[in-house]
């Protein structure tokens, strides 16, 4: 399934084209309306597949949201993964988890009369106990790392014992001292600065920014009107890290980051890190990127709710993360076997491919061993577009590259017949 998958990526995804034939579009169809196969275990197995590769490592579980299927009022269907990221190289390790969001109009109202557990931002604290099955597979570290809307006071109270938590403040909490969240840090010293990449966003170009860097622990306080319920404290003390651009070009706004986490931060360093690990967050965007439009087109799939369409967009995104994984060892640093994404069984098609794509000169040449990660990700990368001397291959090329491949391979499995 997966295989097939990654094969019509960039193309749309149908089951007819993904059966290939009458009885292969049959086979799909029972597999995604078998009651037998569920969401839970598929997610289960993919996060016992990425529980295999965490131990020793300091491990980022960032999680976002996004829609799938929703109107102009974000009223339909969206879906909520928690990703793996290598802290330290960034790389992507696994799919941790995912839940679909219905939101049919109506919670709004009633939202304040609801218990947090009865809520739908109850999902943010879920991420979080999910990820705690890293750390109880030997992750060194785990932090789970969320944009504005996981600032959420209940999920710093009830968080698993064993990760930490960052995310970028949304609110401007007031603190037990009597003063309020964003002007806190104003009679602060600045500890130091760094420069940053800043990705391309609607309405802005890549850049560099310049930091200046504040931290400090503050203490916030419980919302008002939130129930004590759940014994939820009254305050709770944490990590406040700023990062504001100190000369943005003419016409643009400052890039500034509030940035709350649980992890303690003792020197400039420790904050440029927690600085870092955020910056990475631009991780599952990309994976989205990987799902949408731009390679799978995830948003045009026909088949109905309550089911077979969330069936398939797990099996896309299981798919899209082998898609990051590949981007992520383009250049051989992590050393990956070619099973963490293939199958070993793929080598001889991948050798003879690699041959027909090699050139004369040492940038149309494969730098990577047999057998590695790295040398099928530069196959791919060559197929899908990329020319060698340009850039770096991104999770587009690489999908359509992989794409390509498995075309050649059904040939290549036709050889003798």
């Amino acid at each position: 399934m997966c295989e097939r998958l990654v094969s019509h990526g960039g193309k749309g995804v149908s089951v007819r084209q993904l059966g290939g034939d009458r009885a292969g579009e049959m086979r799909i169809t029972r597999f995604l309306h078998n009651p037998r196969v569920t969401l839970g275990e598929m997610m289960s197995t993919a996060l016992a597949r990425t529980c295999t590769q965490v131990v020793g490592r300091h491990v980022l579980a960032i999680q976002d949201t996004t829609a799938l299927r929703v109107d102009e009022k974000g009223l339909g269907l969206s879906f909520h993964p928690v990703i793996a990221v290598d802290a330290n190289e960034g790389t992507v390790l696994g799919l941790v988890d995912n839940v679909f969001l219905r939101r049919q109009g109506g919670e709004r109202a009633t939202r304040k009369q609801r218990d947090f557990t009865e809520k739908e931002s109850r999902r943010w604290l879920s991420g979080a106990e999910r990820a705690s099955a890293l750390a109880e597979a030997g992750a060194a570290c785990v932090t789970v790392v969320e944009d504005r809307e996981g600032d959420i006071y209940e999920c710093f109270a009830f968080k698993p014992a064993n990760v930490e938590k960052l995310v970028r403040a949304a609110q401007d909490r007031a603190l037990a001292d009597g003063t309020l969240l964003f002007s806190k840090a104003d009679t602060w010293d600045e500890a130091g600065r760094m420069v940053v990449e800043l990705p391309a966003a609607p309405g802005r170009k890549a850049r560099k920014a310049e930091l200046s860097i504040k931290f400090g622990t503050v203490e916030i306080v419980r919302p008002t009107g939130r129930k004590a319920s759940g014994n939820l404290p009254k305050t709770i003390a944490v990590t406040l890290v700023i990062g504001r651009e100190t000369n943005p070009p003419d016409g643009e706004e400052a890039a500034e980051w509030f940035l709350l986490t649980t992890h303690r931060v003792s020197d400039i360093a420790d904050a440029r890190r927690i600085i870092g690990f955020y910056r990475l967050r631009w991780t599952i965007e990309q994976l989205f990127r990987t799902m949408k439009t731009k390679g799978f087109d995830v948003e045009a799939l026909r088949q109905e709710p309550d089911g077979p369409l969330e069936k398939l967009v797990t099996a896309i995104l299981i798919a899209a993360v082998k898609v990051m994984k590949l981007v992520d060892e383009r250049e051989g640093k992590a050393k990956r076997p070619l099973s963490d994404v293939c199958d070993p069984d793929d080598q001889p098609a991948l050798e003879r491919v690699c041959q027909s794509l090699e050139g004369k000169t040492a940038k149309q040449k494969n730098p990577y061993a047999l057998g590695s990660l790295a040398y099928a990700a530069w196959v791919f990368a060559r197929l899908g577009g990329w020319t060698g001397y340009y850039g770096k291959p991104g999770p587009i090329v690489m999908l359509r590259g992989l794409t390509q491949f498995h075309a050649i391979k059904h040939g290549w499995t036709l050889r003798d017949v």
